[in-house]
Formats: structure tokens, C-alpha cells, sequence
């Protein structure tokens, strides 16, 4: 019996334990987030670089933590082959500064960002003007190296830990779309209306227990939406 109650302490203690790492993990990222300067991802990016060695003329997805989560993209985004180079926390600013380093240097076919939804928070916000100028920085960064290059934005989703802020995240998804469809080779991707339930807020069932990060079935209509479209530009090879 003292047996039996040992083993069983020690799954308990294990399924505790495991349940806390995801925690853990985002607990990690927003403090990333908070600061403003880009080296506290040094050792993310460097880890990004060497896994996807070699790894050149794929669609690269860049990105803050709904891209690094995104296990299953490769094949989500099959046949066309994908680098996945997310890092949790990470702003516009952190995308625009790494930019070179995990885009450029890998001579994309296409380029897909989403980044912006740690920007924009109750508690502080940039403004919309202000994420727009960042990521016109990313563009002419990236296309520094790749001039002609596709580049698409997936549009800032709504969450419910952030709900409060939607209409600035609207407002900014507004200025960059305007700016990708007055400029030859940019695209917005607009996913957010998707990831609502009937009555307008975000739907519990597209977003992990935190009410931030997608949950499968948030990437399931993520991949509906972004597949579709990518095909659709670039063809199937």
C-alpha cells in the first residue's frame, strides 16, 4: 500500500509539474517582452540560426510566440516548404532588428509575419503610427537583400486577455494593410474575424487556458486561411 501511494505521489508530482511548464514558459516570454532591448533574444535567435542551417528558399515564418508554438506548420503548410523562426515575447521592434539574421540570410521564396500583439496591451501601448513605421523598417530591411521577395502580414488577432485593446490592434492592422495594398509585393492576411464566436469576442475554444496563444483549433483556421492564400500566390512547388 506505502508502495502504491508512493508511485502515485510521484505521478501526481510529475502531472503538476508538467501542467506548470507551459506557464512557465509564457511566464518567461512576457518578461522578454517587457524589455526594450533586443539582445535578451540573442541566445533565441542563435538557437533559430543554427537548427535551420543551410535551410535556404523556403517561406520563412517569423514571428512572436503563435509562430513558435506552431508545431505542426511544416506540415500544415504542405507541399511548400516552410522555416519556422518564431521567438516568444518578440515585438515588431525584435522582428525588424533580427531581421537579416533570420530572414535575409536564408534567401526566402516568401516571407510571413506576425508580430505586433505584444506591442499592444492594456497596460501600454505603442500606436498604430508608430508599429506601422516598424514594420516598414522590416520591409526595407528585408528587402535590402531580396528586393522582390513576397512579404505577408498576418493581421494582429483578437484575444481575450486583450480584448480591452482591440481597437487600437485595429487600427493598426488598418495602417498596414493600407500600406501592403499600396505597395507591390506586400500582402495582408486577415485572420481575426475567423478566431470570433457569434456574439463578436473572441472564441474560448480558439485560444489556449491563458485566453492569448492559439489552441489547435485556432491554428486549424489559421492554416485554412494562410495555406489557401500562400498556394494560391506562389503555386504548390
Amino acid at each position: 500500500m506505502r508502495r502504491f501511494f508512493k508511485v502515485s505521489g510521484f505521478f501526481v508530482l510529475a502531472l503538476v509539474v508538467l501542467g506548470a511548464l507551459p506557464a512557465y514558459t509564457i511566464f518567461g516570454e512576457l518578461r522578454k517582452a517587457a524589455s526594450d532591448d533586443p539582445n535578451v533574444y540573442e541566445e533565441d535567435i542563435a538557437a533559430l540560426v543554427s537548427n535551420s542551417n543551410g535551410a535556404t528558399g523556403r517561406v520563412v515564418f517569423v514571428g512572436s510566440s503563435s509562430i513558435r508554438y506552431w508545431s505542426t506548420l511544416e506540415q500544415d503548410m504542405q507541399p511548400l516548404r516552410v522555416l519556422r523562426h518564431g521567438f516568444g515575447g518578440a515585438k515588431l521592434a525584435d522582428i525588424e532588428y533580427y531581421a537579416k539574421r533570420l530572414v535575409g540570410d536564408f534567401d526566402p521564396r516568401a516571407v510571413v509575419v506576425f508580430a505586433g500583439t505584444n506591442d499592444i496591451h492594456p497596460r501600454s501601448s505603442r500606436s498604430p503610427a508608430e508599429l506601422l513605421e516598424v514594420y516598414q523598417a522590416f520591409v526595407e530591411r528585408v528587402r535590402a537583400g531580396s528586393e522582390n521577395v513576397p512579404i505577408y502580414y498576418i493581421g494582429i488577432t483578437p484575444t481575450r486577455l486583450r480584448w480591452a485593446v482591440w481597437p487600437v490592434v485595429q487600427q493598426t492592422n488598418a495602417l498596414i494593410r493600407n500600406y501592403c495594398e499600396s505597395n507591390s509585393g506586400l500582402f495582408y492576411i486577415e485572420t481575426g474575424p475567423a478566431l470570433l464566436g457569434t456574439d463578436g469576442t473572441p472564441d474560448s475554444k480558439n485560444y489556449r487556458f491563458d485566453g492569448l496563444h492559439l489552441s489547435d483549433a485556432g491554428y486549424a483556421i489559421w492554416t485554412r486561411i494562410i495555406r489557401s492564400r500562400l498556394i494560391a500566390d506562389l503555386g504548390e512547388k
